[in-house]
């Protein structure tokens, strides 16, 4: 296999759970070939550098092996390989993340009867009106 479509390779090497997501990331920017913007139709070749934006992680990948087929994890792990760079700077985005409190959630509950009642007053409340 010389030459694959990149959606068909992103759905083989499981960066995306159908070719459709993976046509859609491609259409909205989130995948480069070599630093360029790329359709969905790009024919991929081994060696070309990928840069992939998946929620807040961005992979840069070199293309090892072509395949049009979907297979198990491992067996699509061997497709690509990514960069040291890549892999130290994820590291360091997720470290960052946890460490800033990012991810934790804002409010845990809903808000109860008192707090809904001060929610409704301050929404009702005049701008000018005194408290």
């Amino acid at each position: 296999m010389e030459k694959v479509r990149i959606d068909k390779w992103l759905w083989a090497a499981r960066f995306f759970k159908t070719r459709n997501l993976a046509k859609q990331a491609i259409e909205g920017g989130k995948v480069h070939c070599d630093g360029h913007r790329v359709k969905a139709s790009k024919e991929l070749t081994v060696g070309l550098h990928l840069t992939i934006q998946q929620g807040w992680d961005k992979m840069e990948v070199v293309v090892q092996a072509l395949s049009d087929k979907r297979r198990g994890a491992p067996e699509a792990r061997l497709l690509y390989q990514e960069t040291e760079h890549s892999i130290s700077q994820r590291e360091n985005a997720q470290a960052q993340r946890k460490a800033g409190g990012i991810m934790q959630i804002l409010h845990e509950n809903r808000p109860n009867k008192k707090q809904r009642r001060q929610i409704h007053r301050f929404k009702r409340r005049e701008p000018d009106a005194p408290e």
